[in-house]
């Protein structure tokens, strides 16, 4: 185990002074620093996300496939059975599944796109 700071921590460091920096760059200079610093963010939020999600994507396709097995090969065996059409959109689970996966890749890779952002934190009701 490392000492502190965490990596996630040195990473966020590391995107807020770059976007302190961009005020002071333009064009082509601006662009790539803004590209980099977006590029820490998700680094940083994938150390944050990837465990629990990758784990709990690994626990429905066990469910799924009736089978253990590491999480790529799993993924390669859901597709291979839905090529073969062994599972389909009417195997109770996978739209579940697909989507929940979708959600989860989306919290890393786009966590600010519009239309995640309100399906991850529905409106709440009174």
């Amino acid at each position: 185990m490392q000492d502190k700071p965490p990596p996630d921590e040195i990473l966020g460091a590391v995107a807020r002074l770059m976007r302190e920096l961009l005020p002071q760059m333009s064009g082509r200079s601006a662009f790539m620093l803004r590209v980099a610093a977006n590029a820490v963010d998700l680094v940083q939020r994938q150390i944050a996300l990837a465990a629990l999600s990758d784990e709990e994507e690994r626990a429905r396709l066990t469910s799924l496939l009736q089978r253990d097995g590491e999480l790529a090969e799993l993924n390669a065996a859901l597709c291979a059975a839905i090529e073969s059409r062994e599972i389909g959109g009417e195997t109770p689970g996978l739209a579940e599944h697909l989507w929940a996966t979708t959600l989860a890749k989306l919290a890393v890779d786009q966590p600010n796109y519009a239309a995640y952002r309100r399906l991850a934190n529905p409106p709440q009701k009174d």
